[in-house]
């Protein structure tokens, strides 16, 4: 038996066609196509899952109820499969105790250090952490902000507590569970405005701790304790979960800032005055990785030998895949998708585990070409270490370090599934497909440029790690703002956005693809398309939508049944009463010019705009015909789309007012686009910078934060920060037009065009 390489047979999930293939073990394989054409299908919902489940099945039953669920790929076998370890785009969840330090598991070194190294003593090292009572600073308990109320923002002292809406918070309205301890307590005249209490009553109302009544009335719980608004906030609300889950009508009230009693270290005074030549934990934190390892590096006690060789290891392995510029004390919320990634390779290149399948999710997400030489070594290192690696990548220089490439396609949607190809570089660039093409073609520099409509003046930023930075931004161009990752454009253009309120920031932020979520209801055309049939025949909407009285009675409009086996994996078949069409038989007997309301859902993008020409719907849907999406299916669900489809999606989501002309009834706006070409093929990139081209043309201003070089060649106007990252970066080293940016000696990006 042949064990040197992973062998598929027919893998069916989503849009592929009945696919088999060889992958060599041991060896770096990379798998290209447009986006769409079934890579992630592949890769990540049939390898990926497959081993996942394999790997759940050897641990008990009991075990297995804890464990993540996978789903069951379709495919007939999958042999000589390692256990795979998928380093995927996902950004940790938000989490205001998780920094780059825990993330990473540094923290559990450093604090180690600290204890058997600092002075003076100050405790074993679950005492230098900020998520334990024994480190954490009283005052913010470790978040290392405050959050203070503001208490004539909660209480309108106008008004008495008979009034409505005297307190502005849920169930403190008259007659509400929480106004009643108030109101029936007897210490407070309920007609009297709160702004004539009597200084005594004011403080019982707003600051008295919990206290019995003694002579409560009769309507007073008998076992309920008094306690004043304002420590009733903090203690059953701001600082517990109810506080999260009603943010949105809680942040308004509530003034945010740096805790003054740690300095936002989040650690108690104690364990601050405890140093290591000088220095204390957060401020050895508070480094960049590159200037910290070097700290580390310098220590000669002797109690630090061993942790020395441990701590510097791993910040070595941040700084080779070009992290360096972070520091340990950095919020993991505030990480890009690709920084993340990012972190979790660094996590495994010291790893002593072999033969482990490494799956990674386009690594160079978020890269500049400067960044990508990093990325290249620290993959080869993971093959030579023992391992097999999977990419599913399109840039060109990931995609040359392959030992073995699988291009599919040849189209996306149903039209792609594929393979296409199967070989070398080389042999790639010769092949004739979509893939071998782009990478053969040389994009040529806009020599061109429209001329600026005229500027906005941006003078003195200094967010994050701009040094002070002014500069005129012109208006009427496709601008991109260029820079090794972390130089600071994201930054650049916040404080863009932030001194002007007319801006359509479209970010990297997912959106949300569930199993109802469909281009259909994410456009906003299911409803159009509802009211069409219900005022065709009289009826109400809601008998024309799977998720109301239009669906189907078994599945409730899932199109499958879903059925629970307690520990073990639920099983998913399709609905035998709709045949997986989600409606209900009495809905599916209407029709609108000879279809039913599944067959106007299950049109492509481009179809059903023809179907509704003149009307609403083709409107709404021309922004995603504008991005490419034409094949997706109305009722194509979210959930099944890739990474740079379900960015394409989020994009015409913003675009429907601005795509037409000023003279058509279109508008003119500002747009900040992040890094739009994540996920995309280099032909997909190319049909965007046409449609960026066209919205410039329609009276617009575009704004791309990129690293694609297709994408810089095409601009009026480029903006380079730099010359580094973190604190060697946040400066203009170029602003002008691509041409005389090739020209550039101070660029870092104009030796990669």
């Amino acid at each position: 038996m042949n064990t040197d390489k992973i062998l598929i047979r027919g893998a069916r999930e989503n849009n592929l066609k009945d696919v088999s293939l060889a992958i060599p073990k041991h060896q770096i394989t990379v798998f290209t196509g447009v986006s769409g054409s079934g890579k992630s299908s592949l890769v990540l919902d049939t390898i990926a899952a497959k081993s996942r489940r394999e790997l759940n099945d050897t641990f008990p039953a009991f075990v297995q109820q804890y464990l993540p669920k996978y789903g069951r790929p379709h495919v007939d076998a999958i042999e000589n499969l390692p256990i795979a370890i998928v380093i995927d785009q996902k950004k940790p969840a938000q989490n205001s105790r998780s920094t780059v330090a825990t993330y990473t598991d540094i923290a559990a070194l450093l604090r180690l250090l600290f204890s058997r190294v600092g002075e003076p003593w100050v405790g074993y090292a679950e005492s230098f952490s900020f998520n334990h009572p024994e480190g954490s600073c009283p005052r913010c308990s470790g978040l290392g902000e405050i959050r203070e109320l503001d208490i004539h923002k909660l209480i309108d002292f106008d008004k008495s507590l008979n009034d409505e809406d005297t307190i502005h918070y849920i169930a403190f309205g008259k007659g509400g569970w929480r106004w009643i301890r108030y109101a029936h307590s007897g210490l407070f005249d309920l007609d009297k405005k709160i702004k004539d209490y009597s200084p005594e009553e004011l403080d019982l109302f707003l600051n008295s701790p919990q206290i019995r009544l003694k002579n409560p009335p009769s309507n007073w719980p008998k076992t309920a304790k008094y306690e004043g608004i304002i420590p009733r906030m903090y203690r059953s609300i701001i600082n517990s979960e109810e506080g999260l889950l009603h943010a949105a009508v809680l942040n308004p009230m509530l003034h945010m800032g740096t805790c003054p009693d740690c300095g936002g270290t989040r650690l108690s005074q104690r364990v601050l005055s405890c140093k290591i030549n000088g220095l204390n934990i957060a401020q050895v934190s508070a480094m960049s990785i590159t200037r910290l390892n070097e700290w580390v590096k310098s220590l000669t006690q002797p109690l630090a030998v061993d942790l020395k060789k441990a701590i510097s290891a791993r910040l070595t392995a941040l700084e080779e895949i070009g992290l360096g510029y972070l520091s340990l004390d950095r919020g993991v919320g505030t990480l890009s998708g690709g920084e993340a990634q990012r972190c979790k390779i660094a996590k495994y290149i010291n790893s002593s585990l072999a033969d482990v399948l490494y799956i990674l999710d386009e690594p160079s997400t978020g890269l500049h070409d400067h960044d990508i030489a990093k990325m290249k070594h620290s993959v080869r290192r993971l093959r030579d270490a023992g391992n097999t690696v999977l990419l599913v990548e399109h840039h060109k220089e990931m995609i040359a370090i392959a030992d073995h490439i699988v291009d599919l396609g040849p189209g996306p949607g149903s039209r792609g599934g594929r393979i296409v190809f199967e070989g070398s570089y080389d042999e790639l660039l010769h092949s004739g497909t979509s893939t071998g093409q782009m990478l053969s073609r040389r994009g040529e520099l806009n020599t061109s440029p429209r001329e600026p409509q005229g500027t906005f003046s941006l003078r003195g930023a200094s967010l994050h790690n701009l040094k002070d930075v002014s500069i005129d931004l012109p208006l009427g161009q496709l601008v991109v703002v260029a820079g090794v990752a972390g130089s600071g454009k994201s930054s650049l253009m916040e404080c863009f956005r932030r001194e002007r309120n007319d801006i359509v920031y479209i970010s990297q932020k997912n959106i949300g693809a569930s199993l109802r979520s469909t281009p259909a209801t994410y456009m906003d055309v299911a409803p159009d398309i509802r009211k069409r049939f219900a005022r065709a025949h009289k009826m109400k909407e809601q008998y024309f939508t799977f998720n109301g009285k239009g669906a189907c009675p078994v599945c409730g409009g899932k199109g499958v049944v879903v059925a629970e086996m307690a520990f073990m994996d639920n099983i998913e078949t399709t609905c035998e009463a709709c045949g997986g069409l989600r409606y209900s038989h009495e809905a599916l007997q209407y029709t609108v010019n000879g279809m039913n309301i599944a067959q106007v859902m299950d049109l492509s993008v481009r179809r059903a705009g023809e179907f509704f020409a003149g009307t609403p719907v083709e409107e709404k849907l021309r922004p995603l015909i504008a991005v490419g999406l034409d094949y997706l299916h109305l009722n194509q669900a979210l959930s099944t789309l890739s990474g740079g489809e379900l960015q394409r999606m989020k994009l015409a989501s913003y675009l429907q007012p601005y795509t037409s002309p000023v003279a058509q009834g279109g508008q003119r706006g500002i747009f900040v686009i992040d890094e739009p070409t994540d996920g995309l093929h280099l032909k997909d990139v190319h049909h965007l910078i046409a449609l960026f081209d066209s919205m410039v043309d329609a009276g617009n201003t575009v704004y791309v934060v990129e690293h694609n070089t297709d994408v810089i060649k095409a601009a009026d106007h480029v903006i380079e920060l730099g010359p580094g990252a973190g604190d060697a970066g946040g400066r203009i080293i170029f602003s002008g037009p691509p041409t005389a940016l090739a020209h550039s000696t101070a660029s870092i990006t104009a030796r990669y065009l």
